[in-house]
């Protein structure tokens, strides 16, 4: 039986993220049976999917239905993305348990991505938790700061910008905000350097990490945001995802290969790590032909592995 309160959170945004990132548009029913078999994994947080147009991101017209189902599935925080107080109202009264905002720290992928300076952006941060206050104030609000490790659009992002951001967006009245590697650019000491001047800056409130395996850092900038205290990672299984608004940008980490990291060191995540894998089936059953990833289903458990 797996511990219910592990040492690291390990969020699954597969649904959101890597659905999003795809092409082709999975079925509400194989969404349902893939949520499924990702809840009796033991996973404990799922980003079901975002709250936006469907004419924009088609693969997330259901998410409503998404959203009612995964409630249902007890003992776990279903999360949903929200780029304005529209979808935020939406998602509220779907009724999930956390919303999550992107806003980017790189002023070119800010305007690429959400339309909007990340100046609009903090002023759209703040009706959405006046709403939040308003009407659902148990729902916590996060914000992932995309491009927080640099931009293929913009190049370099500086610290600075990325610590004023954080400060801002907690004056705004959020309740976490996490870090995220969306172009696939970071490197362990950069995520350590950040991570420490950004909670320098908010303290408590400093949140996940988000990283990509672009160039083959994702396992390495995990380990690296937890020597200095991160305890939740995003990850999607079978590495599903990147961001259609950054170009070159792919690869969320494996959730499968983040957990074994994880738990070979002795860290409790609370998965089932073979039900972790045994998700895949069903993720593949919706998307045939999509390449998938990971090392560890392919090369598989190691003997007497507990």
């Amino acid at each position: 039986m797996k511990n219910t309160n592990p040492s690291v959170l390990v969020s699954e945004v597969g649904p959101r993220d890597g659905l999003q990132s795809v092409k082709a548009t999975m079925s509400t029913a194989h969404k349902l049976r893939w949520i499924d078999a990702l809840h009796a994994s033991g996973l404990r947080e799922i980003e079901v999917g975002s709250f936006v147009p469907p004419k924009l991101l088609p693969q997330m017209a259901d998410v409503a239905d998404v959203v009612r189902h995964a409630l249902a599935l007890p003992g776990w925080t279903v999360m949903a993305l929200v780029p304005n107080a529209r979808g935020a109202e939406a998602a509220l009264q779907a009724g999930v348990h956390k919303l999550t905002i992107p806003v980017s720290a790189s002023a070119a992928h800010s305007l690429a991505n959400v339309r909007k300076t990340r100046e609009e952006m903090l002023a759209e941060v703040a009706r959405i938790v006046a709403l939040r206050n308003a009407t659902a104030p148990q729902v916590p609000i996060e914000v992932g700061m995309s491009t927080a490790f640099g931009c293929t659009l913009q190049g370099r992002v500086a610290d600075e910008d990325v610590v004023w951001l954080a400060a801002e967006l907690v004056r705004a009245g959020v309740d976490e905000v996490g870090l995220s590697d969306t172009t696939g650019m970071a490197n362990p000491g950069q995520v350590r350097r950040l991570f420490n001047l950004v909670r320098a800056e908010i303290g408590d409130k400093t949140g996940a990490a988000h990283m990509h395996n672009t160039r083959g850092l994702g396992l390495a900038n995990c380990l690296a945001a937890y020597d200095v205290g991160v305890r939740t990672f995003d990850a999607s299984l079978g590495g599903l995802g990147g961001c259609p608004y950054a170009p070159g940008a792919s690869g969320n980490v494996v959730s499968e290969d983040l957990v074994f990291m994880f738990e070979a060191m002795g860290i409790d995540t609370g998965i089932d790590i073979e039900k972790l894998m045994a998700a895949r089936a069903p993720l593949q059953a919706g998307l045939p032909g999509e390449p998938i990833y990971g090392m560890t289903p392919e090369a598989g458990l190691p003997k007497n592995f507990v």
